[in-house]
């Protein structure tokens, strides 16, 4: 089930969209990386491991500062187009 939780300000996408391109291309960009290149391999995980500690931070600050409800069972997600977040739960 998908339930409208709240909205995050238009800087506020920007953030977490930036984010989210940038954890896209890096995932891209490790499938098709051959461990010949071993520093660049390295600092693409690493870059990875990362960007996913922001991602997850954005969405943990975020729900703090807004009180967004939550379900054991679920994630948010957001429409880009119109900042508004949703719940998606799985119970």
């Amino acid at each position: 089930m998908k339930t409208k939780v709240g909205k995050v300000t238009e800087e506020e996408r920007s953030q977490i969209l930036s984010l989210f391109e940038r954890k896209n291309g890096l995932q891209e960009l490790a499938k098709i990386l051959t461990t010949d290149n071993q520093e660049l391999y390295e600092k693409v995980v690493m870059d990875l491991g990362t960007t996913n500690m922001k991602f997850q931070k954005w969405w943990y600050d975020m729900a703090m500062k807004y009180g967004w409800k939550s379900a054991e069972e679920g994630n948010w997600e957001i429409d880009f187009d119109t900042c508004d977040i949703y719940l998606n739960s799985f119970e």
